[in-house]
């Protein structure tokens, strides 16, 4: 049974781009665009904290170090910094005006960005968690906001990789280290106040 204060509780969409999220097969196969509609549209009318991030980069991508294994390449893949984090989210999933959206410069989106500051000031200790990859901003914001003790639930079917079997491991042998891990209908259910 998922118990969830709803006052202290936000919904954190991670890193739900639109050139993945619609074509990935991992994303495809399991619909995880859907059931994240349905879950963004279960935590908007119980009131909870819609939050998104993207990683976007200054013309040059002068946050990107040489030394930076994760996102060397694309410095010196000669194509143009993307600067909106919102222009990389998913079109079916565009963020309200009032919903905040985190722009970051590395994988984890509390890595030297606003969302600390965000959630606190919201009160929020419980964060739902989702978004691609698995294997990376979802394991590095759950490690972060583990460290930070916050209660996290991720929400699985929401989540996809370009790894299926590094997905379900971590899904099965990491994440419930710090996490619950669980699926969207089941969320869905508690934030109506169903079990």
């Amino acid at each position: 049974m998922i118990e969830l204060d709803k006052r202290r509780t936000a919904l954190l969409i991670a890193d739900f781009y639109a050139d993945m999220m619609g074509t990935l097969p991992h994303a495809v196969s399991r619909d995880c665009i859907s059931r994240t509609q349905a879950l963004r549209q279960a935590a908007r009318d119980a009131g909870l904290l819609v939050c998104y991030s993207a990683t976007v980069f200054r013309p040059g991508y002068i946050e990107i170090s040489e030394r930076n294994k994760s996102f060397s390449e694309r410095k010196r893949s000669g194509k143009p910094a993307v600067t909106d984090p919102v222009a990389l989210i998913h079109p079916s999933l565009k963020p309200l005006a009032a919903e905040p959206v985190v722009g970051k410069h590395r994988v984890n989106a509390f890595h030297n960005t606003d969302l600390e500051v965000i959630l606190r000031a919201n009160n929020v200790d419980t964060l739902i968690l989702l978004g691609y990859a698995t294997s990376g901003v979802v394991l590095s914001t759950t490690r972060h906001a583990a460290d930070a003790d916050y209660r996290l639930f991720i929400a699985e079917d929401c989540c996809a990789d370009a790894d299926a079997a590094v997905h379900d491991f971590l899904c099965t042998k990491i994440f419930p280290r710090q996490a619950e891990v669980v699926q969207s209908a089941d969320l869905i259910k508690a934030l109506a106040g169903r079990q």
